[in-house]
């Protein structure tokens, strides 16, 4: 009986899984293709260099991270050395902080 409850629940967070690292890997995508500025503690970097450093901290955090709005929060929105905000700024719009443009991305994504 055990074993089948285990297989169960297994097979209920698969899914959700298999969800979560889709979602990540096109919130990665989509900071590479970008073409805004990742600024990360005063420095503006592209989204070929912004994608480079939130995979090593998504590396990095990847044990703790259920859930896309983790792997933004832990891996994408502020310095884990100084607790400095990211930022994006995109041509012909205001700086945001990174989490709000991911979280926008998220649910576009979502809803599609």
């Amino acid at each position: 009986m055990l074993k089948k409850l285990l297989l169960l629940l297994s097979l209920l967070y698969l899914p959700a899984l298999a969800d979560t690292t889709s979602e990540i890997n096109h919130l990665l995508n989509y900071i590479e293709k970008t073409d805004c500025q990742y600024i990360r503690n005063g420095d503006v970097h592209n989204g070929v260099d912004a994608e480079k450093h939130i995979r090593k901290k998504y590396d990095y955090f990847k044990d703790e991270i259920k859930s896309t709005e983790d792997f933004i929060r832990l891996s994408a929105t502020q310095s884990t050395m100084f607790g400095n905000k990211y930022y994006i700024q995109c041509k012909d719009s205001p700086k945001i902080e990174s989490s709000k443009w991911l979280l926008k991305e998220l649910k576009r994504y979502r809803t599609k």
